[in-house]
């Protein structure tokens, strides 16, 4: 099955196979299965064709994928344009909301592990 151009597992169970899609997440794939009166448990190869519409009508009204990503970076965009604090802290690609930085911060800076070492270099044996 095809949604917006992404392809969701066969055989996974409903309410997980659409977490493939960008902006949907475990509690938003439970709501689409509650709008559309759907087994979440089911996989989604067993799923009829008319089940696979009701779905697709449910989610071409979510803003999802391309246009979610040009919303987040025009978000990201328009707060370094106007220089806040925020934006600052999105340019230099370090947490921007308030987290501390001395030992954590890994995933917004790259897991870059620079640890004293002994400071020799260790020789080759001949």
């Amino acid at each position: 099955m095809r949604i917006s151009g992404i392809t969701i597992p066969d055989n996974k169970r409903l309410v997980f196979a659409l977490t493939a899609l960008y902006g949907i997440g475990l509690p938003r794939a439970k709501v689409i299965c509650a709008q559309g009166k759907l087994d979440p448990m089911r996989k989604t190869k067993e799923l009829s064709v008319e089940e696979e519409s009701k779905i697709r009508t449910i989610i071409d009204t979510l803003k999802l994928e391309g246009d979610l990503k040009r919303e987040v970076a025009g978000n990201i965009k328009r707060l370094k344009d106007i220089q806040s604090y925020r934006g600052s802290r999105h340019t230099r690609h370090l947490p921007s909301r308030g987290q501390r930085t001395k030992t954590n911060s890994r995933t917004v800076r790259g897991n870059v592990r620079k640890t004293m070492g002994s400071g020799r270099r260790k020789t080759e044996k001949t």
